[in-house]
């Protein structure tokens, strides 16, 4: 378990963070931006949470900012010479079954909403508005994990998680809007 009696540091007055191994990096590095925009998901997500209320979706959704978590420390937990992303007992890595989930989940929502016909506009609910706000913010987060595995070694697994998770988050704010009745279609502008 974690404890945190002190929330400041002062380590990170001299614009560097420090990593799980103890190395420090400055705080616009690739990585930290990666972590960062993972965090900001995760905070989108938890307000859609909130907008959900007592629906089951705010259930699925929090083992999803569990799971973002996790993402959060593979991240800031830099490949050691010659290893591997393999979890360990001391190291937090993303696993294929974590993506696994996320596409389990993706297809039994896919299989509640009426068919796609058209481009959506985000909208409709206030959920399904909150849910494709955190959709974008996954998004923004995957272009920064890409940008970090321009630069270092970055886990095939925690990869293909960042991916999947906007695609979980668009048929979750389809499911929001009554199953994809109430989506805003997108009117091309011939047709306004």
């Amino acid at each position: 378990m974690v404890r945190l009696n002190k929330i400041y540091t002062r380590t990170g007055d001299d614009g560097t963070t420090g990593l799980v191994d103890g190395s420090r990096l400055p705080k616009h590095h690739a990585r930290m931006e990666a972590i960062g925009a993972v965090d900001e998901a995760n905070c989108a997500i938890g307000i859609a949470v909130v907008a959900l209320g007592d629906d089951p979706t705010g259930a699925l959704l929090r083992r999803v900012q569990n799971d973002l978590f996790d993402l959060g420390a593979d991240l800031a937990t830099p490949l050691a010479d010659g290893g591997d992303f393999a979890p360990s007992e001391m190291v937090l890595r993303m696993v294929e079954s974590q993506t696994a989930w996320l596409e389990s989940a993706i297809d039994d929502a896919n299989e509640r909403l009426e068919p796609l016909t058209s481009f959506i506009l985000p909208g409709g609910s206030e959920a399904a508005a909150r849910l494709h706000i955190a959709r974008a913010s996954a998004r923004r987060a995957e272009r920064s994990v890409v940008a970090m595995a321009a630069e270092v070694p970055v886990n095939p697994a925690a990869s293909a998680y960042i991916n999947r998770l906007s695609d979980l988050l668009f048929v979750l704010a389809r499911l929001a809007n009554d199953g994809g009745r109430d989506d805003v279609l997108w009117v091309p502008a011939g047709n306004r």
